[in-house]
Formats: C-alpha cells, sequence, structure tokens
C-alpha cells in the first residue's frame, strides 16, 4: 500500500491487485505479467482470478532465481494450466526411495503411458539394478527408451514389447527377469470408449492384471503396485468397474500370496493423454467451439509428477491389501477451468471463442468420489495420503466369477455389461 503513488523508472504505480480491472481497462493493457516470483499457487491463482476481469492476456515471472542469469523478456512465460489448479501442489517426499529401488530389478508395465512414463523417470533417477519397462505400443515405448537413455545412459534399462493380455509372454520375462518390485499402469483408460469396446476393458484391465497378480505370486515379486482411479468407486462406467475389480484382483491375492499388493487411487491427471486440458487447448488453438459435457461437471485434478509422487510413496508405505488415496484438494468446475483455459490465451470466453454445452457422454457422472463409505477411511503417517481398509470377499466365489466374466469378454458378447455388474456390485450402469 505505501507505494501507491510513487515511481518505478519513472512509471506511476497506480494502486493494487483490486485496482487491476478498472486500470486495465483506462490504460487499454494488453498484457499482464504476474511478478511475483514468491507468490504461492493460492496467491497466483486469486491473482489469476482478478486479472482474468479484463481481456489482457497473462504472462507470469516464475522464482527470481531463475532469473538471475537470463534477461527477464526470456524468464518470463505463459500462465500454465498448472497455475489454474487452485490449490498448492503436494509434495511428498520420497527419500527412502532410493534405498528402496537399489539392486532391484522394478518393473513398469504401460511404461509409455504419461503415468507410466513418468514413474520411470523418478524411479532412474534414484539409480535402481535395473529398470523394465513394457508397454504394448511401441511409440511411446520407444520415445521412453531414447529419452532414457540420454539422461541415464550407465543405467541398465530394458524397454519390451509385450501384453499383459498374453500370459506366456508375460512369464518368459519374468522367469527371464525375476523383477523384484511392479508398478502396474497397463489399462485402458478411456471412459467413453470403454462404453462402447466392453470386452477390451475387461481383457485389458481385468485379465491383464490378473494375469499380473498370478506372476507376480508365482515368481515371489517382493510388492505389487496397482494404478487404480476415483472411477473405481461406485462405478457408472465400464473403465470404472474394471479397474474396480483389478482392486479387487489386488486384495484377494494379498491375502494368499507372500507378495505385497496395494492399489493406488488418484483422480484425473492434468496434462495426460486425452485429458480435458489439451483437448480444450486444441479447441482453442482451432478458434473454438470448447464442448463441455456439462455446466456442473466437477473432477479432482492432479498434476503428473504428484500422482507418480503418491504412486511411489505408497510402494514404500505398503504392508499389503491397502487402496491408498489422496487429498487432492476441492474438486475444480470444468465449466470454470474451460473460461480460465480461454482468458489465459488472451480470448474473451463466448466472444471469441464459443463454449458449447454436448451432454455427458455414456457412463460419464457429474461429480467423482475417492472412497467407498464402507472402505472406511485411516490416516497414515503423511498428512495426505489415506487408506481405505480392504472389504471383505469371497476368495473362491470372486475368482470364479472373474474366471467366467473373462470367458464371456473373449466370446465377444453384447451382455458383457451385466456379467460385470455380476461381478463388480457397486457398478450401477447409466
Amino acid at each position: 500500500p505505501a507505494k501507491k503513488g510513487k515511481y518505478i523508472h519513472s512509471i506511476p504505480i497506480v494502486g493494487n491487485r483490486t485496482d487491476i480491472p478498472y486500470m486495465a481497462k483506462k490504460y487499454h493493457i494488453d498484457e499482464i505479467i504476474i511478478a511475483i516470483p514468491s507468490a504461492s499457487p493460492t496467491t497466483v491463482r486469486e491473482l489469476l482470478t482478478i486479472c482474468q476481469e479484463t481481456d489482457a492476456r497473462l504472462k507470469r515471472l516464475p522464482a527470481i532465481a531463475s532469473s538471475l542469469t537470463a534477461s527477464l523478456s526470456q524468464t518470463v512465460r505463459e500462465v500454465n494450466y498448472e497455475d489454474l489448479l487452485g490449490r498448492d501442489a503436494v509434495v511428498i517426499e520420497n527419500s527412502e526411495l532410493a534405498n528402496f529401488v537399489a539392486e532391484k530389478t522394478i518393473m513398469v508395465t504401460g511404461g509409455g503411458g504419461t503415468i507410466g512414463s513418468e514413474l520411470c523417470r523418478q524411479i532412474i533417477a534414484n539409480n535402481p539394478g535395473k529398470l523394465l519397462v513394457i508397454d504394448i505400443y511401441e511409440n511411446g515405448a520407444y520415445e521412453l527408451q531414447m529419452e532414457l537413455k540420454r539422461y541415464y545412459p550407465d543405467t541398465d534399462v530394458e524397454v519390451l514389447i509385450a501384453s499383459v493380455r498374453d500370459y506366456d509372454r508375460m512369464e518368459n520375462i519374468f522367469s527371464t527377469y525375476k523383477p523384484d518390485i511392479i508398478y502396474h499402469a497397463a489399462a485402458h483408460k478411456h471412459v467413453p470408449l470403454m462404453e462402447y469396446s466392453p470386452n477390451e476393458a475387461v481383457k485389458n484391465n481385468c485379465m491383464g492384471t490378473w494375469n499380473m497378480a498370478k506372476l507376480a505370486d508365482k515368481y515371489n515379486v517382493r510388492r505389487f503396485v496397482l494404478i487404480s482411479t476415483d472411477k473405481a468407486v461406485r462405478p457408472t462406467n465400464v473403465m470404472g468397474a474394471t479397474k474396480r475389480i483389478c482392486e479387487m484382483i489386488v486384495q484377494t491375492y494379498n491375502r494368499k500370496s507372500k507378495t505385497e499388493f496395494v492399489a493406488v487411487r488418484f483422480g484425473n491427471v492434468l496434462g495426460s493423454n486425452g485429458s480435458v486440458i489439451p483437448l480444450f487447448l486444441k479447441q482453442i488453438e482451432a478458434g473454438g467451439p470448447v464442448t463441455l459435457t456439462h455446466k456442473e461437471i466437477t473432477r479432482f485434478f492432479m498434476t503428473i509428477p504428484e500422482a507418480v509422487s503418491l504412486v511411489l510413496k505408497a510402494g514404500l508405505m505398503a504392508k499389503g491389501g491397502e487402496i491408498f488415496v489422496l487429498d487432492m484438494g476441492q474438486p475444480v468446475k470444468i465449466y470454470d477451468l474451460a473460461i480460465n483455459l480461454i482468458k489465459m490465451k488472451g480470448y474473451v470466453p463466448g466472444r471469441d471463442i464459443k463454449i458449447e454445452i454436448v451432454g455427458l457422454r455414456p457412463g460419464e457422472k457429474l461429480y467423482e468420489e475417492l472412497l467407498m463409505a464402507e472402505e472406511g477411511l485411516e490416516s497414515t503417517t503423511n498428512d495426505l495420503i489415506f487408506i481405505g481398509k480392504p472389504i471383505e470377499l469371497d476368495d473362491e466365489k470372486f475368482l470364479n466369477q472373474l474366471d467366467h466374466l473373462i470367458h464371456i469378454a473373449y466370446q465377444n458378447r453384447n451382455t458383457i455389461k451385466a456379467e460385470i455388474e455380476k461381478v463388480c456390485d457397486t457398478y450401477h450402469p447409466q
């Protein structure tokens, strides 16, 4: 407040943050730079909210240390979608990770995907004995292989093209490499696509996870971490229901195996393949419209490093049987996100870029939940990570139902959704 009315290099200081909308209009401002390097993400979010009342393009100066060796014009960057998250980034300390992975063979399935590749990056940075990357999609696997070779030329990395559906191929890999720790990220994850190809969701998600669990047990893997989703809670779609069945598989095998099986459940990952923000940005780039399924739809969001830190932390904390859940803060309204992204790019919503409400897609919920009430919630030593207690299951009955479900899936019948409902009783298709 004391600076108001003074000058910096002959430029008047005309007000504080609450004056921004009026002053931007008065001086015909084209661009606003948020130049408070020490500001917390919450403060930046508050500033963005005020600045978005103007028509100006928004930019941001990051931490001052990085700008000491570069000119300010080079350092100032566009506001990015992580600035719009609305909460401080979750920082999970994984200092024990290096000891955990030392001299061990770590397998990551779906290693070429968004979560899988970030898992590989964070694991390899902690010097594992060997990193084993498994993926059926060769392009993603190849790109990751080139990246890891470039930055970690001395680390033992093996990239193998294989499908988790193929038991014999996976057994060959297990018998050859004998993994110690498995992060199972391979899955079909797109909600609308799986509504139209439900048999494929069962084959890849349920059968793939069952194959991996059987082999982890047979080859005495120390720990098995399943990547799950908030869509597994009271699922209304095939993808969520099959991931819930995956959780049931790992909880069942934890009871009968020396391997410690756990699941990690989180929400939508900012910037991941097929997620809403890259889609919105492409639509804005093309001049619109930005398509939104419902004005009131909300989602929990995490950044990719946050999601992966949680997975790795869960791998360290696991005793077996847990479903780990991260406190992801408040859900974000997707409509507000769309408005903010349009403004972030310097356009006026509704005038320059239209927003079109197209209706909920098959299997889509308005609101996601992170935990079923019947699971309860137990705190851990990390106040951002919680544990859902295992639900009681008749293991033999469940595995028989699972076997039947996979048999039906391979017959490619249209009745598969009803069969999924028999196995996952919390699944209620829309």
